[in-house]
């Protein structure tokens, strides 16, 4: 059984790769929340425990949107960025315009007949509603992903530069081969399977938008009804060095052989980052990481890859097999 996508040539060549602060803003709170909670970010869990212990996270109806009996919440808290890189102004302008009869219709199917007082209420009104919700979703940004947003970010950039060049090197089959084991490809058709029975999606206008999410579960999300171009949000790869990197101490034979310095960058750089987040990570200049990065691009220990503006470094597998470990995936 499977959620089926019918995607027709026309919106195969209009789907595009999209990151979303917001995205990530809602799945760290299923997270605190418990719905999707996994040991690959115990570390960061661990953080976030510390942090509500000082102040707690005051979002009442973002708790409520969330706490639905179901494994579902409602789809329109995460629109389909119109853009490739949003900001969360970005998303929460975009949140805020939410038409009431898609917020109505949404609450619907998630919560029945019966939803929660402060569901009901944002469902009476709309618009008030919507602002409310995007002022807590705003103060969640801020207290949980903000912190860490740029290695956040690292990591979803290179995840979209890689599956950019699957795409272009083997085309739609290749991409979605790869994209998650319960993705398949085939005939005009993506298949999500292992969702029960099989259900063919009210796919939105133009093509998919393809969202790695960092903090978000194993799982893939294929949005069933929208009145916006579908989502299809997966795990970005390389999440399991993001939280571990710097965890430990580069070993002796690495310092020696390498120095300490580039034995450091060697073991940051298991989760891909920029020439100015390593700076600051390191505590050293930018000019300095970019002199100890040249030798090691020069002796295939770390590569670059462009995103945008900035370029992205990470350790390669030689690199991996240096530092005594598996490449990340």
């Amino acid at each position: 059984m499977a959620d089926i996508v019918e995607v027709g040539v026309a919106e195969l060549a209009a789907t595009r790769f999209a990151v979303s602060p917001l995205s990530e803003t809602v799945a760290a709170l299923l997270q605190v929340m418990g719905r999707t909670r996994g040991p690959l970010h115990q570390p960061w869990l661990r953080w976030v425990a510390d942090e509500l212990a000082r102040e707690p996270l005051d979002v009442p109806l973002a708790w409520a949107l969330l706490t639905a009996k179901g494994l579902g919440w409602p789809n329109f808290l995460v629109p389909a960025p119109p853009h490739a890189t949003s900001t969360i102004d970005d998303d929460l302008a975009l949140l805020g315009r939410t038409a009431a009869r898609q917020v109505r219709a949404s609450i619907s199917r998630v919560f029945g007949d019966d939803p929660p007082p402060l569901v009901a209420e944002f469902a009476a009104r709309p618009a008030a509603g919507l602002r409310v919700l995007a002022d807590e979703l705003r103060v969640a940004y801020e207290r949980l992903v903000a912190p860490h947003w740029p290695r956040i970010r690292a990591v979803l950039d290179a995840d979209v530069v890689h599956r950019a060049r699957q795409l272009t090197a083997g085309g739609a089959e290749r991409l979605f081969a790869d994209l998650h084991p319960e993705l398949s490809w085939s005939a005009g058709r993506l298949r999500l399977s292992g969702t029960g029975r099989d259900v063919v999606v009210n796919r939105g206008p133009g093509g998919l938008v393809l969202m790695p999410v960092v903090l978000g579960s194993p799982d893939v999300l294929i949005k069933r009804n929208t009145a916006t171009q579908t989502t299809v949000r997966y795990p970005a790869r390389g999440v399991g060095a993001l939280w571990t990197v710097g965890a430990a101490p580069a070993g002796d034979a690495l310092v020696r052989l390498l120095g300490r310095a580039r034995a450091e960058l060697l073991e940051a750089l298991r989760s891909p980052a920029t020439t100015t987040d390593l700076a600051l990570s390191l505590g050293v200049s930018p000019s300095a990481v970019s002199q100890h990065l040249r030798v090691l691009r020069e002796n295939g220990l770390v590569a670059g890859r462009r995103s945008g503006r900035s370029v992205l470094y990470l350790t390669t597998p030689l690199g991996e097999a240096l530092l005594g470990r598996r490449a990340v995936t």
